[in-house]
């Protein structure tokens, strides 16, 4: 994983291009695939630790699992609990034209926890069954992470968006849940195009 600063270099002083796409101080790292089935996808991890250097666990657990479920996932991307970071990293995947983006972290109930506040004013419609069924399989799963989670879902242009808490059950389950789902608004969202 590359830690970018400011002006686009990297901690070890080569230039990222990543940089002018998400941002000053953004952790990014990219995957390379042969080719997409699914779609095109984006991960942003909100965890102020992972976003500062530390150590990202949920990241590769997220490009695991939809890289399983047929996506290309174009990066990962760290920011910090803060409602600019995630808006301005949620926007730059719409306009770079991914198909599903996945948000994790930040979902809670403590004041840090802003990624739903910052991911409504991104969307354009709201998808609430797919908050709730993540909510109601993460409860039958037992990952009270799940159901107390405030993570919304929805629509931006012709992207899906979507949040999930920041623990590793609450993923798994979480993914398990979302893959069709994604897949039915994907497609349909695909068609619109045509």
């Amino acid at each position: 994983m590359m830690r970018l600063l400011p002006g686009g270099m990297s901690a070890d002083g080569s230039s990222g291009a990543d940089a002018d796409l998400f941002g000053l101080g953004a952790t990014v790292s990219t995957m390379e695939i042969d080719a997409p089935v699914a779609g095109r996808a984006l991960v942003v991890v909100v965890d102020d630790r992972t976003a500062h250097g530390g150590i990202d666990s949920l990241g590769p657990l997220v490009t695991e699992l939809l890289t399983e479920a047929g996506f290309l996932v174009d990066a990962s991307v760290s920011v910090q609990a803060d409602e600019v970071a995630i808006r301005n990293a949620l926007n730059t995947a719409v306009i770079g034209g991914v198909d599903l983006v996945i948000s994790v972290g930040g979902t809670g109930m403590s004041p840090r926890d802003v990624t739903p506040e910052a991911t409504s004013p991104v969307l354009d419609r709201e998808l609430p069954g797919i908050s709730e069924a993540l909510r109601s399989s993460g409860r039958v799963a037992g990952s009270l992470d799940a159901v107390l989670s405030r993570g919304v879902a929805g629509v931006s242009g012709s992207t899906l968006v979507v949040n999930l808490p920041g623990s590793r059950a609450a993923v798994r389950d979480g993914m398990a849940t979302l893959g069709p789902l994604a897949s039915r608004v994907i497609g349909e969202l695909s068609g619109l195009d045509e």
